[in-house]
């Protein structure tokens, strides 16, 4: 496999993964998804194989974000409901 065909693979992937978690992002899903997509479409025109990599990078450090986000909003979820009362 050639590594425009591996790295068109992992863009698709990481892609795929954040469309994923958008499912649960507070302010919906009609949000997130035309952002995600944007943010891609921009991205479209690059050729070098480093720039790429960037992408991709950036890519896994904003699903990094946006799980620490869901974590944080059940951590919290959690600590109301078992909380005990003052």
């Amino acid at each position: 496999m050639s590594s425009s065909t591996s790295l068109r693979h992992q863009v698709i992937r990481i892609y795929k993964e954040l469309l994923y978690l958008g499912r649960e992002y507070p302010l919906g899903y009609d949000y997130f998804r035309p952002r995600l997509h944007k943010a891609f479409s921009s991205k479209a025109n690059l050729t070098s194989e480093t720039e790429i990599k960037k992408g991709i990078e950036s890519a896994e450090y904003v699903k990094k974000e946006i799980e620490a986000l869901y974590y944080l909003k059940r951590y919290r979820a959690l600590k109301q409901r078992y909380s005990t009362p003052q």
